[in-house]
């Protein structure tokens, strides 16, 4: 991926939801102008969530979801239907596509209900407008017609207004000034994608530029003399977590030193849980399940950090038999219950929306979830070190 491209997890969410044949990929096409998604009078066509990254103008960069139906039937119906209710976990606006020659229908109704429990901005699109002239005024309601184009622009018009505001937030750019120098150490093993760095790398990397920091980066086994033969000190060192224990020894006390994963924990707002929550690995006994969870699905490696590294380091750290399960991509447990701690990954695959959605189920299902770079640096006693880096965070270098 180019660095000028905006990744899925940086893009606005809109989800559209409804009946079965309320014409949502109808609507999905008359807003984008293209023939996203397949469009058939057969009920039930779209089957499972279709997600389309693309520029919708004036928003900007977004995920359009088209979601199966949320009136289905049968047991594999009522399947998709809780599919389409998953995706308002990632969604930052939703359409609800109403027939408007039928009204709001029971499980449109159920729908709102769920949006504003959630406090989730919506707009209600009654499509089909030109095959009825009775109109009522419903809060959030636009109508429209995909067939004629009627409402189509009055419905963007809305979905604009819907948009949440926007936070202004940094992974990295707020830790220095222009002009600073900071290191960036990559790992390059067998797990390192071919030609590229991964996302919070090439995120990282951008930020900085936008400061007007200097950055070099540099393998693990080069940290030291690079920074030996460097006439000016560098201000900051950002490694993966992988290489936490080698490169906090290798960089000396007076420089400042983090991780991408624990950045982006900050980034999507879960750093203050998942550093309250590592203490939990401090009471495990044989026998207990851990969760160890990724947002995306890429090949294992034999070597891989989440599937291999990250279980031999907490069995030797706890010196207990714990049992592992893993979960990647959107197939994060509902019931957790079962589960002693969670340790995710930066999530860098996954919006905000998703992320502290899984943060939440876990508080409220009492189960701890940490990330991935905090429970390294944990247990390698660099935690403190690594948090004291960031600005704001010094009551949470307390115990550590």
């Amino acid at each position: 991926m180019g660095l000028n491209n905006t990744p899925s997890s940086e893009r606005l969410h809109i989800g559209i939801f409804g009946r079965r044949n309320a014409g949502k990929s109808s609507v999905i096409n008359a807003i984008t102008g293209q023939e996203l998604s397949i469009v058939s009078d057969i009920k039930g066509t779209t089957t499972d969530p279709v997600k389309k990254t693309m520029e919708l103008l004036p928003l900007g960069p977004v995920v359009m979801i088209d979601t199966p139906g949320i009136d289905d039937t049968g047991e594999l119906g009522q399947k998709r239907v809780e599919k389409s209710y998953e995706i308002l976990n990632r969604t930052d606006i939703a359409v609800l596509v109403a027939d408007g020659t039928q009204g709001l229908a029971a499980e449109d109704r159920m729908l709102i209900d769920e949006l504003e429990k959630r406090e989730l901005p919506y707009v209600i699109a009654f499509n089909k407008c030109d095959m009825t002239e009775k109109r009522t005024e419903t809060k959030n309601g636009v109508w429209v017609s995909a067939l004629t184009g009627e409402g189509i622009e009055e419905l963007k018009k809305q979905i604009i207004l819907a948009r949440p505001e926007e936070e202004h937030k940094k992974l990295a750019g707020d830790l220095v000034s222009a002009g600073d120098l900071v290191i960036l150490v990559v790992p390059i093993d067998k797990a390192a994608p071919k030609g590229r760095l991964i996302l919070p790398q090439q995120m990282v990397l951008r930020d900085l530029l936008d400061a007007g920091a200097v950055s070099v980066t540099v393998r693990e086994d080069a940290l030291k003399s690079t920074i030996e033969r460097l006439n000016i000190r560098p201000s900051l060192v950002i490694t993966d977590s992988q290489v936490f224990d080698r490169v906090s020894a290798d960089t000396p006390e007076d420089i400042r030193l983090t991780s991408f994963s624990i950045l982006m924990a900050r980034y999507k707002g879960l750093l203050d849980g998942a550093v309250k929550a590592v203490k939990a690995i401090e009471s495990l006994k044989s026998g207990d399940k851990i969760l160890i969870s990724e947002g995306c699905t890429h090949h294992r490696q034999c070597e891989d950090i989440g599937t291999v590294k990250i279980p031999n380091w907490l069995k030797k750290y706890v010196g207990e038999d714990v049992v592992f399960e893993f979960s990647s991509g959107i197939g994060f447990p509902k019931d957790l219950r079962e589960y002693k701690a969670i340790i995710h990954c930066g999530g860098c695959m996954l919006n905000e929306k998703e992320m502290r959605y899984r943060q939440l189920c876990a508080e409220n299902q009492g189960v701890p979830m940490t990330n991935y770079g905090i429970f390294i640096a944990y247990i390698n006693g660099i935690l403190k070190r690594s948090l004291a880096a960031l600005p704001g965070y010094e009551d949470n270098v307390q115990g550590f």
